[in-house]
């Protein structure tokens, strides 16, 4: 990379999500020399926006924009205000989505960037009941997303594992 990357609010692509979240790419892996990859997630609110995984070859910073998001770190469960920064380091087990009651807006940057957009649009589909969710886990190589199971997130959410 040896030019500036720019990129416009009304370029950013928008996958939409069903819960009527979205993500909004950014910058990419492969256009930045593999440097780092952004994107912008809104959840509405109490939504989940990832099951427990782990990245094994990038760390993963989310700054909360807007509303307040609920992570799982390893077993540590943290809630995080608009202005609040968490640091991923890889191979930490990891989940978010935004906290109950509340919506969220998130940026999202990890370092060093990955091909991800096609993983952004698989999971679109996949939330949209378009693809099966089993569909992602011969991808996770590619992503460098590795589901874990686990039932923590679960019962953090309130939900059945």
């Amino acid at each position: 990379m040896t030019e500036a990357v720019v990129v416009a609010a009304e370029e950013a692509e928008v996958v939409g999500l069903a819960h009527g979240g979205a993500f909004r790419l950014l910058v990419d892996g492969d256009t930045t020399a593999g440097a780092l990859g952004a994107n912008r997630l809104t959840l509405p609110a109490g939504a989940d926006g990832a099951r427990p995984h782990r990245h094994e070859r990038s760390a993963e910073l989310f700054h909360v924009l807007g509303g307040r998001m609920e992570f799982l770190l390893g077993e540590r469960s943290v809630t995080v205000g608009e202005g609040g920064l968490v640091v991923v380091p890889p191979g930490l087990v990891h989940a978010f989505g935004a906290a109950p009651g509340t919506g969220a807006d998130v940026l999202v940057v990890m370092a060093p960037g990955v091909e991800r957009f096609g993983y952004f649009r698989h999971l679109g589909r996949v939330s949209q009941g378009l693809e099966p969710p089993e569909s992602l886990l011969p991808e996770q190589d590619r992503y460098d997303v590795h589901f874990v199971e686990g039932t923590r997130w679960a019962e953090l959410r309130g939900r059945n594992a």
